[in-house]
């Protein structure tokens, strides 16, 4: 008995559900379940009942780590912006060769782990590294002290994340039209004027997709602020792997991570509702 088109169809439609099983298995193994798990902890460990989130709202301590963690993540998204849109503009206005060149040197910095890239920058601002040889010659009698610093861990996470930054400025900026270029300075527009009426909103897609990409990982940083940064200036990542690992505070360690999970959650839900993140990667 050969089949229907009704019955071709119903199985054609049911082939990319088939197909998605085996990765929804993994996410409910590795990871919906493990959250579910530390969203419980953090309502009935050490006792039943929302303290947990209680004292995150009323600790002083609380409240200054998440201030830290929002503050740190917005300079190190701005440095990167900094840092990420002339490089990308001059990817896109260089030859062609010289782009790909620059942007292979960009991407070999994901072949190497940030472990790796977080313990290069604690040799590069120690007491005797080359930063501190650099200070020295220049008639410095006491170098100033750079590691375990907050300018150490910003400088870390700007040279790990402006890859994210410089990649999605520069696919925006790939896509843009000449002949709307063009069309401006027939109009008059010229320098500062084109670049900020016509240029700069032309890019700003990829400016918010690699900002919101920089900000939200910046969020759950963790390597690079305890090894780099200072014991004051904790993140909340940091903060979470100290109470789990040191105080076995299960509790209150995983409602920090549940909140800053919601944090998470709703600014990329802010982030959908005006750009959409089916846009996020291009």
């Amino acid at each position: 008995m050969s089949a229907t088109p009704a019955s071709i169809r119903d199985r054609q439609n049911l082939t990319p559900w088939l197909l998605l099983l085996p990765l929804a298995a993994y996410l409910l193994i590795f990871f919906f379940v493990p959250l579910a798990q530390v969203g419980i902890m953090s309502v009935t460990e050490p006792n039943p009942g929302l303290g947990n989130y209680e004292k995150l709202v009323t600790s002083p301590l609380y409240r200054k780590v998440f201030i830290n963690t929002f503050m740190t993540a917005l300079l190190v998204t701005v440095c990167c912006l900094l840092v990420g849109y002339p490089l990308a503009y001059l990817m896109a206005h260089t030859t062609k060769r010289r782009a790909m060149l620059i942007l292979m040197l960009i991407t070999m910095s994901f072949w190497t782990s940030f472990l790796v890239r977080t313990y290069s920058w604690m040799v590069l601002l120690g007491r005797n590294g080359p930063v501190s040889w650099l200070f020295l010659q220049m008639g410095w009698d006491e170098p100033p002290q750079m590691l375990f610093t907050r300018f150490a861990s910003t400088l870390a996470m700007v040279h790990i994340l402006a890859p994210y930054m410089i990649m999605n400025i520069y696919s925006v900026m790939q896509k843009i039209d000449p002949s709307l270029i063009r069309s401006a300075e027939s109009m008059g527009a010229r320098g500062p004027s084109l670049f900020r009426h016509v240029y700069l909103p032309l890019t700003a897609p990829g400016i918010a997709n690699g900002s919101i990409l920089v900000f939200v990982i910046c969020l759950g940083f963790y390597v690079t602020p305890v090894l780099l940064g200072s014991p004051r200036e904790q993140m909340a990542a940091g903060l979470i792997g100290r109470q789990i690992e040191e105080f076995l505070a299960f509790g209150p360690g995983s409602a920090m991570a549940i909140a800053l999970l919601v944090f998470t959650l709703i600014i990329l839900a802010i982030y959908h509702r005006r750009f959409g993140l089916d846009k996020l990667y291009g």
